[in-house]
């Protein structure tokens, strides 16, 4: 497990923020404001990652997301610019559909995943957000959906097979 783990020295990354959010903490006599922050980090070459933080100050919040996005890096299969294959993927209430598109068709999606896929460095693809509108877990379930994203290679090693013979039965 260690071995795949990502070393966010080793790359240059880029960051952006997805949303930020105002709460209220209502206490005895009085409310304190607080904010928290989901981030994504990712290098366009496969390697993405979102992270969330709060604080009681909006930089504070985007700081300890940004550390906590270099934390959860994923490396994510690439084909030609797409997905390796359709995937739905579920977190919490959240439900996503991430499918691959043809050449030129850009990155037709919502605020987060479009932001996932662009760091991820994916340049081609159609996804859809089935059931939840909160932020956060759309993209928890887009980054569990580009987790379970299959290499060639990987499936071909999984069934024993070469890959020719694999795309050979396609």
């Amino acid at each position: 497990m260690l071995k795949d783990r990502i070393n966010p020295d080793d790359f240059e990354f880029e960051e952006r923020m997805i949303t930020i959010n105002r709460v209220m903490r209502v206490g005895k006599g009085r409310r304190t404001p607080s904010f928290n922050s989901l981030t994504v980090v990712g290098n366009r070459d496969g390697i993405v990652g979102i992270g969330f933080g709060s604080a009681s100050e909006v930089a504070g919040a985007l700081r300890k997301s940004f550390a906590d996005a270099r934390k959860n890096l994923i490396r994510v299969p690439i084909i030609n610019g797409t997905l390796p294959h359709e995937i739905t993927c579920e977190f919490k209430s959240a439900k996503v559909l991430l499918k691959p598109a043809s050449p030129g068709t850009g990155i037709i999606a919502g605020h987060a995943t479009r932001a996932i896929l662009e760091f991820a460095g994916v340049r081609d693809a159609l996804t859809k957000c089935l059931s939840s509108r909160n932020v956060k877990n759309i993209a928890e379930a887009t980054i569990l959906g580009l987790k379970s994203l299959k290499d060639v290679n990987e499936v071909a090693r999984l069934r024993e097979l070469s890959v020719e013979e694999l795309l050979k039965k396609r």
